[in-house]
Parts: structure tokens; sequence; C-alpha cells
């Protein structure tokens, strides 16, 4: 099975992730797609990010009526910060059955040489990169691993709708209905 890897904060999970996901699994060669719930991305600031256990829980609220889409605590067990280039060694031990590739977006695709071991990725790896807007490009966009998609482009971001509930706005139409409730039932991000 080849299994596309998409890793993020899902702080929260909205619907341009679910699109994103949803989008690779029926216009690509990826059976399935694992969200991986980073417990802590070494890029980002951890001072606004919910509790790991809440993020996971939404996800799989969010993915649990599609068969092909699921969330995953893999990287709760390894040492933090998380690397990706661990978190593949680790799955290819765990699960020598599978084939994993990742799900990138353009502006983490401009940032990719930056990553631990980035070369030993491309190299090794399927990337598939959907589109972002604002982003300048990269020298690794004509790496045979590397696949741009045609995914539509989703311009919402989780500090967007972080930002809108602090500040009292409705988002409810930005995230899928189950997740708004649980949201606003434990009263996150206000």
């Amino acid at each position: 099975m080849k299994i596309g890897l998409f890793f993020g904060s899902f702080n929260p999970i909205h619907i341009g992730h679910m699109a994103i996901a949803q989008y690779m699994t029926q216009h690509t060669d990826l059976d399935k797609i694992w969200m991986v719930v980073s417990p802590q991305n070494p890029m980002k600031e951890k001072k606004t990010l919910l509790d790991q256990h809440h993020r996971l829980s939404m996800v799989r609220i969010a993915c649990e009526e599609d068969q092909t889409i699921e969330g995953s605590n893999i990287e709760f067990s390894l040492p933090m910060p998380s690397y990706t280039s661990d978190t593949l060694v680790y799955l290819e031990e765990k699960y020598p059955q599978n084939e994993f590739a990742l799900i990138i977006g353009g502006d983490n695709l401009d940032t990719f040489h930056k990553w631990k071991n980035y070369e030993h990725i491309i190299d090794n790896y399927s990337i598939y990169v959907y589109p972002r807007p604002n982003t300048k490009g990269s020298s690794l966009e004509g790496h045979k691993n590397l696949q741009l998609t045609k995914a539509p482009l989703m311009d919402i971001s989780s500090e967007f709708i972080r930002k809108c509930i602090k500040e009292k706005r409705k988002v409810n139409y930005f995230l899928p209905e189950k997740i708004w409730t649980y949201i606003d039932e434990m009263n996150f991000y206000k």
C-alpha cells in the first residue's frame, strides 16, 4: 500500500487540510493518507499549540467518515523535536510492507533544503507538493521524486482560524462541522 504522510500541527485541522488530503487520494497514486499530528514542529513556536491529544482527537473526528484518510499519532512516542527523516526511518521499520511518500505544501518546498537529512528524503521518497500562495519556487522542482500537483489553491491557515476565534468572529464554515462543535464546546483558542 502506498501511504501519503501529511504532517502538520493541525492546530486546528480545517477544510483546507481535508480538501488537500482528499485530492491526494483521488488524483494521485496514493492509496491512503495518514494525517500525522506533529507534537512539535522544530520550525514553529509552541506558544499557541494546543495539547497534542486534543489535536489528534480533532483530526480523527474530521477523518472518521473517509476510509482513505486517518489521523496518526506515530510521532507521539518518538524523540522531540520531531524530524521527518527520523519518522520515516521508524515507519519503514514498523511497516515494511508499505511504501511511504510525503505530502507537503509549496511553502515547505521553498525551505526543504533546511530540513534534517533533506537530501536522503528526496532521493528515497516520493514527495507530492500542493500549491500554496506566495511561494518562491525551489531548485529541487526538477527532481525525479518530486511531483507538483494541481490541487486547488487553499489559502486557509490554522493561524487565521485561531485569530478569528480569539476575536469572536465566526469561522464555522472554515472547519468541518464536528470540529467547530468540538472547539466551541472545549472553549479552545478563546
